[in-house]
Order: C-alpha cells, then structure tokens, then sequence
C-alpha cells in the first residue's frame, strides 16, 4: 500500500507557477471577477415602464445575483450614465391554472431593476 501512504517529493523543476490573470479596468471602474455588462440580460419595454422613461426612470432585466451596485455599474459603463437610485424587485415563478385549457400553466420568474437617472440624462434604448 506505498500508494497511499507516502508524500510524494517533488523537486523543483517540477514547480510550475501559475501566473494571476487579472482583466483589464474600464473607464475609472475597479477590476472585478464578473463581467459587467452580463449583468443587464435586457431592457423591460411595457406600457409602465415606457411612461416612466418620462421621468427618467428606466427599468431593466438582470440577471438573478445582480445587486444595487452592479447594476449601478454596469449603466455607468454601457450608458455612459450616473444614477441616482436604483431599486431592485423579485418576481417570483408562479404556476396556474388555465382558464382555456384547464392545465397548469408555469409563469417564470425574474429580477428587474428600476434605474432613476438625473433631469437632464437619457439612455436611448429603442
């Protein structure tokens, strides 16, 4: 049984030193291990969130272990915007039943992000 009960030496040739890969910085952005423009999937284009693009809200799809700040981030970096606030909802995955088919129905669930820019900032998105 010497498989298991004995260290194996290595001498030094054998070392290999991995190097650190870091990702370069954007703009005045901290490098970071997650992609910041992965954070936002989509805009979320509905009757309320068009109305609100008056007051400079915009609403967006992200991903589902996206903060405040990463979200933050990521308009900063692809808008070329600072906001104000922004607010995050969870909507959680619901099932149903039809009223047509008489089955379950699944509705999936997702995150959205509520963006509140200054008066005189846009984002143009359509």
């Amino acid at each position: 049984m010497a498989l298991f009960s004995r260290t194996k030496k290595t001498t030094p040739e054998e070392v290999v030193v991995k190097a650190k890969v870091t990702k370069p910085v954007i703009g005045n952005a901290l490098p970071t291990d997650k992609d910041i423009s992965a954070v936002i999937i989509k805009p979320r284009l509905t009757e309320k969130a068009v109305r609100q693009n008056d007051q400079n809200v915009y609403t967006f799809i992200v991903r589902r272990d996206a903060t405040k700040f990463t979200v933050a981030d990521a308009v900063k970096s692809l808008f070329k915007v600072t906001p104000v606030k922004v607010n995050i909802v969870n909507k959680s995955p619901r099932q149903f039943m039809s009223k047509g088919k008489g089955r379950k129905l699944y509705e999936k669930g997702m995150k959205k992000a509520y963006v509140y820019l200054k008066k005189g900032d846009r984002i143009g998105m359509a």
